[in-house]
């Protein structure tokens, strides 16, 4: 997927970015209804170093959190070849 607006981004994207996180919705979360049992996200990585950051930053608890809400997401780490 294209970045929109590049010109906004602080320094350009690296070229090669072999490291990722797939992000899925976890089984019976309703919002499967609307988007599909299929959908799923992905994010690249320049370094395992950054992914790593990335993913322990998108697997915490939601700050916003409601007492006794849980998150839906589920992580998936990949790489290309």
């Amino acid at each position: 997927m294209p970045v929109c607006h590049e010109h906004n981004l602080r320094s350009p994207l690296p070229e090669h970015r072999a490291f990722g996180i797939r992000v899925k919705l976890k089984a019976g979360d309703p919002f499967r209804n609307l988007v599909g049992s299929e959908w799923s996200k992905e994010h690249w990585y320049a370094t395992e170093r950054d992914r790593d950051h990335a993913l322990t930053e998108m697997s915490q608890k939601y700050i916003y959190f409601r007492p006794g809400d849980q998150p839906a997401l589920h992580f998936e780490v990949i790489n290309k070849n």
